[in-house]
């Protein structure tokens, strides 16, 4: 296996539609151009196989996240997908390895939103579903999100930020979060 961390200005074209691929096929169809565009822009960790298929991704990107009056700068994790045929490999965990480390070289604090799915990968590396409000900040003002509470983790790298649980998140709005 092979175990890359490349921005996203580092892939080639070829690179670009091979990791659409990838999550389109491990998401069931259900990634849509936004859920894309929301993983372009960071740190991309890929696995390629022996025979050089890939065959996990995930990225982290900035976000700004308001907590208690503050803007902490984010590594916001996106688009973490394995191929259906190399899960249960750990191929995730050396996904999340490699963005952990991106967050806690550039980060205050990383976030993330889980599907029922991915929960157990996330909780077993020490990320917490957030107890509190989430919420975002969009051009009409700060509209609070119910649906992505209790979906919502964050982990702070070592040495990184202390949140209060009962305080609220709000992440900075990005086309086809809300609205």
């Amino acid at each position: 296996m092979e175990n890359l961390v490349r921005h996203t200005a580092e892939l080639t074209g070829t690179e670009l539609r091979e990791i659409r691929a990838l999550l389109d096929g491990a998401f069931d169809g259900d990634f849509a151009d936004e859920d894309f565009e929301h993983a372009l822009g960071g740190m991309h960790a890929l696995v390629r196989n022996a025979g050089g298929d890939l065959v996990a991704h995930g990225s982290v990107v900035m976000r700004r996240v308001v907590h208690r009056g503050r803007a902490l700068r984010t590594g916001y994790v996106e688009a973490v997908a394995v191929r259906a045929a190399a899960r249960r490999r750990g191929l995730g965990g050396q996904v999340m390895a490699r963005l952990e480390q991106v967050v806690a070289g550039a980060y205050a604090l990383g976030a993330l939103s889980a599907s029922e799915e991915g929960a157990g990968l996330y909780l077993g590396r020490g990320w917490a579903v957030w107890p509190g409000e989430v919420g975002a900040l969009t051009p009409y003002g700060p509209v609070r999100l119910p649906e992505e509470e209790g979906s919502t983790y964050v982990w702070a790298p070592p040495g990184g930020i202390r949140l209060d649980p009962a305080g609220r998140l709000d992440f900075d709005w990005r086309d086809g979060d809300v609205l």
